[in-house]
């Protein structure tokens, strides 16, 4: 199972969007500093996330939505 996320830096007021397979990890890396491409743009705050059933599935969603800006 993964998840397809969209988090919001408290510090500059962007939005980042991802997937991953573990959703508590991965935010807790991305606050942080984990992350190399948004390291130093935390603390984030959970915006939104949805449930896919495969990492392909989550991938294609990820970009669906990055397609929306």
């Amino acid at each position: 199972m993964y998840w397809v996320y969209i988090i919001r830096s408290l510090k500059d007021n962007k939005h980042y969007i991802g997937y991953t397979n573990n959703l508590e990890r991965r935010l807790q890396d991305h606050n942080r500093g984990k992350t190399q491409a948004i390291k130093y743009r935390g603390p984030f705050q959970l915006l939104h996330s949805e449930v896919c059933e495969t990492r392909i599935e989550a991938a294609h969603r990820e970009r669906q939505i990055k397609r929306y800006k």
